[in-house]
């Protein structure tokens, strides 16, 4: 994974996933591709799978929380094997049906239906958040995870998506984290060993979005959410410029270079401690 600088996929300029007759519905919970209005979430998500693509190449991974099974069928292209795990029955079926080339399960995410020791990469993102018991999901992946095996999480960073409160302000989100509560999180697992936080980066608007920042009035996301709120419909001009955003206008930043407090979500890469058995 080579610093602001994600590898190169078919994903980044055109939206992947399911034709509009086999959409899967947005429910405000999971974003989904093609929707224009929704252009900008799902590229800010999808740029966090594009930056990991060299880190499962030829690896057996597991995404936990897969939604829609977008990011999944772009980490196919590259993994060994993919499997997908999603507690909602609607999700699973439209996964399973869209993206063949994946291995589909419904479960709970604090009951993984996999063995132990049996993948090599967890991918986890944009998921934390949702979860009530953060700690027992965590100690999942490090039961799933062979020994020295990767867990990859993003999450909205809290510091700039619920500033100022502990409440999220998102009401599908239990507990959102900072970067210091990330890596806490991840390293004291009740009943394992932990992780060692090896990468801690952030997701950031590039030029172009600050641009687009600019001419919103500051915030080309407070422009969406503030007609979303209203109940106001869209300017043409606004749409238009929300469905032509691509993974290349977002930059992805190490902390070690960066400011991790400013950036929008969170990207954790942890590295699964031995058990003494190992």
């Amino acid at each position: 994974m080579t610093e602001n600088q994600p590898t190169a996929t078919p994903h980044g300029t055109n939206f992947v996933g399911a034709p509009p007759s086999d959409q899967l519905a947005l429910t405000g919970e999971r974003t989904v591709p093609g929707i224009p209005a929704e252009n900008y979430w799902f590229r800010r998500h999808e740029v966090a799978y594009e930056y990991i693509l060299d880190a499962v190449a030829d690896r057996d991974v597991l995404e936990a929380g897969s939604g829609e099974g977008y990011g999944a069928s772009m980490l196919a292209t590259r993994a060994k094997t993919v499997t997908c795990v999603d507690y909602d029955e609607q999700a699973v079926a439209h996964t399973s049906r869209v993206y063949p080339e994946l291995t589909v399960q419904q479960g709970n995410l604090i009951d993984l239906p996999l063995a132990d020791g049996s993948v090599d990469v967890v991918v986890n993102f944009q998921v934390i958040e949702h979860l009530w018991d953060q700690s027992a999901f965590v100690a999942e992946c490090h039961r799933v995870l062979r020994p020295g095996g990767f867990l990859l999480m993003s999450t909205p960073n809290r510091v700039t998506f619920s500033p100022g409160r502990d409440t999220p302000l998102n009401p599908f989100h239990t507990r959102e984290l900072n970067a210091a509560e990330l890596t806490e999180l991840l390293a004291e697992v009740p009943g394992t060993t932990g992780f060692d936080v090896t990468g801690m980066a952030g997701v950031y608007h590039g030029t172009s979005l600050e641009a687009l920042d600019a001419k919103w009035g500051g915030s080309i996301i407070d422009a969406q959410i503030e007609r979303a709120l209203a109940g106001d419909p869209w300017p043409d001009e606004l749409t238009a410029d929300v469905a032509a955003v691509t993974t290349a206008d977002f930059a992805i930043r190490s902390a070690k270079k960066a400011d991790i407090d400013a950036s929008l979500d969170l990207l954790a890469v942890a590295v699964r401690r031995p058990d003494p058995a190992d």
